[in-house]
């Protein structure tokens, strides 16, 4: 009789257990290709929100989910290559930013799903040719660069009323900067602003660029949105202060120290981007997932900046203001 319930419950455990093991062997492990243009040091604070938002969804690294990164550590030409590589992985779906990385991987394959974690005007620059039901395998967040662009010399005109000369620094190797910078050369006419366009392609040649506006007498910088220059943001605050020059540019610029920001929380929006990937890997097709206009732009002051520089925020900036850091 004992030898029989021991029997019962073992067949009775092995019941229980054995769904338990199929499910543990079912369970898939998901694999995102993250292709990032600057360096991992540079990008730290928007991966950590990709996987801050991949982990409210479910998705757990070292469980359910591997990312495969791969840095061109500010190198643009090196993207195209990086992209064929997590293609050959395999990847169940690829995540970028900026109008190179979106490029190189539109290019490395036709049939991987890409999520765009931002980038300036996907439709002008032909990554996305319907924004509603997206034909192809790219889907995620855009914002209108040129016209953001040209609304931060509205802003540093409004701050300072005497202003004359502003310096523009640009990626001379991101595609997408003409449109920009057509879009300010119109704004700066329209404001009397002489608008200096100055471009580098890599962080060593960021000393000379803010060097060279003093020199021409810039008496503000407007920072244009590129991965390159926003994972050196760092060096570009210290080189600013050195030269005494306000800057502004995307919120985490005046985070970082810099005078002022205008413009989208891109921590935000590649939190955002873990929901597209989400929503690809259980199944649903792109043409199903519009690409997402950013609409929410964030006016950040650091008032510390402004005491060392000794410049005085009007009460009318101050009032308008999301955020102020003291």
């Amino acid at each position: 009789m004992n030898t029989r319930r021991k029997l019962l419950i073992a067949l009775g455990a092995g019941a229980i257990a054995a769904p338990l093991v199929c499910f543990a062997q079912s369970a898939k492990v998901v694999r995102v290709g993250f292709l990032g243009a600057a360096s991992a040091a540079g990008g730290k604070n928007r991966i950590e929100a990709l996987r801050a938002g991949l982990r409210e969804l479910g998705y757990m690294e070292g469980k359910n989910l591997v990312i495969e990164y791969r840095w061109a550590d500010d190198k643009y030409d090196a993207l195209p290559k990086l992209a064929a590589e997590l293609v050959k992985l395999k990847v169940d779906v690829i995540v970028t930013h900026g109008t190179p990385g979106v490029r190189a991987a539109k290019q490395a394959t036709s049939t991987i799903p890409i999520v765009m974690a931002i980038v300036g005007d996907a439709g002008r620059a032909g990554l996305v040719a319907n924004m509603a039901r997206p034909e192809g395998n790219i889907t995620g967040l855009t914002f209108s660069n040129p016209e953001l662009a040209a609304k931060r010399l509205e802003v540093l005109r409004d701050t300072f009323p005497h202003i004359k000369r502003v310096a523009a620094l640009h990626n001379l190797d991101n595609p997408g900067m003409a449109t920009v910078l057509n879009s300010m050369e119109q704004s700066a006419k329209m404001l009397k602003l002489d608008l200096q366009q100055v471009g580098v392609r890599a962080p060593g040649e960021l000393a000379s660029a803010v060097a060279a506006m003093a020199a021409k007498r810039a008496e503000a910088v407007v920072l244009i949105e590129d991965g390159m220059l926003i994972g050196n943001l760092a060096k570009i605050v210290e080189l600013a202060a050195k030269h005494r020059l306000p800057a502004i540019g995307l919120p985490e610029l005046a985070e970082a120290g810099g005078l002022m920001a205008y413009g989208v929380n891109l921590v935000q929006t590649f939190r955002r981007a873990a929901y597209f990937v989400d929503k690809i890997l259980k199944g649903a097709k792109l043409a199903e997932l519009p690409v997402e206009q950013a609409t929410k732009f964030e006016l950040v002051l650091n008032m510390k900046t402004a005491k060392a520089l000794g410049v005085k925020i009007p009460n009318s900036i101050l009032l308008r203001a999301d955020k102020v850091i003291e």
